[in-house]
């Protein structure tokens, strides 16, 4: 069994990688996804004067879990398992190590997500998990 990681952050490229991952997964039949979203801890001394450690996990929960919808939606509408988790974490750093603790076998991402610099072949994140990874990386456009 093939155990793909699939990060996403709401993009379009996010519905892209998503849709390589179904028609990926009919193909080797035995897939075990994982479905993430990352989201930068709120760790700064102004976040926590507006808001109490409850409001932020809930706001990062919410956010993340409307993060999570649209690959949530397509998978199970194509009938494809996935496990999906929301975490917290410097991005790309945690994109990595939640792949070796899940021994997953590859890591699928998009090269553009939600940035504000659209002028890069790869995204920033992208090009940080890369070097970060021990297992193979295919990024989709």
């Amino acid at each position: 069994m093939l155990r793909i990681l699939v990060p996403v952050d709401g993009s379009e490229n996010a519905t892209r990688v998503v849709e390589f991952v179904i028609m990926l997964a009919a193909k080797l039949k035995e897939t075990d996804i994982h479905l993430i979203t990352v989201r930068d801890p709120m760790d700064s001394l102004e976040a926590h004067r507006l808001r109490t450690d409850e409001q932020i996990r809930l706001f990062n929960q919410q956010a993340g879990e409307s993060t999570l919808a649209s690959g949530r939606k397509l998978l199970k509408e194509a009938g494809v398992p996935y496990t999906a988790n929301i975490l917290i974490g410097e991005v790309a750093q945690t994109i990595a190590d939640y792949a070796k603790v899940q021994h997953c076998d590859m890591i699928i991402m998009g090269t553009r997500g939600v940035g504000t610099i659209s002028g890069f072949l790869m995204g920033s994140v992208a090009s940080k998990v890369v070097p970060l990874a021990s297992i193979p990386v295919t990024l989709v456009r």
